[in-house]
């Protein structure tokens, strides 16, 4: 059971990781009037619907009784601070990591749509530059940082026994208050022009929800996998949304080094996943 909720949760995570940065590419580089959402909300917005999902499937394992929901809730997380206390470190980095995430797509993104031509002048090619500069840079924190959470998160979550959901409650609590410190110190202004919800359509909610269901898909893997397993999702889902870039969205050309890291990966993760039959006893003459 437990191999199969292994690789159950792999597949939507390599799903849910293609489909979530498709998305989120296509909507900071969607051009329409008025003000762009601001990333900075949409992570906070993703935190409380995962927090709220959490919540609904605490109250399942419940037997759909809020007196018992309300028992677990305050026994797990109220009477246990230094417990959800050690949620903020990886929920910190994971806040982090998320509007890292909005950042490189916004910037890389810009760099690869504008293509230069011999008649744009030399500022328009310096800025494209500083906006590949800064989408990698958002990209290699992004990536450390992320490794560092994950070991951290599935450390606690094999350490302890408490459910991935009651986690994910502890977690989403910190991330709130994490985000919403973002979004005032750094969009504050803009928040007292046009409002929290400012720029939000139907692609913004699809990209928000994609969001919080990947919060709750990396913590099920990390819970029934590892980290390891995890990067490897991650992988895979890099090599998959490139193919769907290239042979439908055509903005991206691989290369020959793409195409033998992706040999590399996808060799690496069957080797993880191969289980050798144990040789059988010799006989003897």
């Amino acid at each position: 059971m437990s191999t199969n909720l292994k690789y159950l949760s792999l597949g939507i995570l390599v799903f849910q990781t293609t489909s979530l940065v498709l998305t989120m590419r296509y909507s900071r580089t969607l051009k329409e009037e008025g003000p762009r959402y601001l990333s900075s909300t949409a992570v906070v917005v993703a935190e409380f619907l995962k927090i709220m999902a959490c919540i609904l499937l605490v109250y399942k394992d419940s037997k759909c009784n809020l007196r018992a929901l309300n028992r677990v809730l305050h026994d797990e997380i109220l009477n246990k601070p230094m417990e959800t206390l050690k949620l903020a470190i990886p929920s910190g980095i994971y806040t982090l990591q998320n509007n890292l995430l909005y950042v490189a797509l916004s910037n890389l993104d810009a760099a690869t749509y504008q293509w230069p031509s011999d008649s744009q002048s030399t500022a328009t090619k310096e800025l494209s530059a500083g906006s590949q500069f800064v989408g990698l840079i958002a990209v290699l924190i992004a990536c450390f940082s992320s490794g560092f959470a994950g070991v951290y998160f599935e450390k606690i979550l094999k350490e302890t026994k408490q459910s991935v959901w009651i986690r994910n409650i502890q977690l989403g609590f910190f991330g709130s208050i994490f985000g919403l410190m973002g979004v005032y110190i750094y969009d504050g202004e803009l928040l007292s022009k046009n409002g929290f919800f400012q720029g939000y359509n139907k692609l913004t909610w699809i990209v928000v929800v994609l969001q919080a269901l990947g919060g709750l898909v990396i913590a099920a893997v990390i819970k029934y996998a590892d980290n390891i397993l995890k990067g490897f999702a991650t992988s895979l889902s890099i090599i998959l949304s490139t193919l769907i870039s290239y042979f439908w969205l055509q903005d991206f050309v691989p290369t020959s080094v793409f195409f033998f890291g992706a040999i590399l990966v996808i060799a690496a993760t069957f080797l993880y996943g191969y289980d050798p039959k144990p040789a059988g006893n010799p006989i003897k003459a």
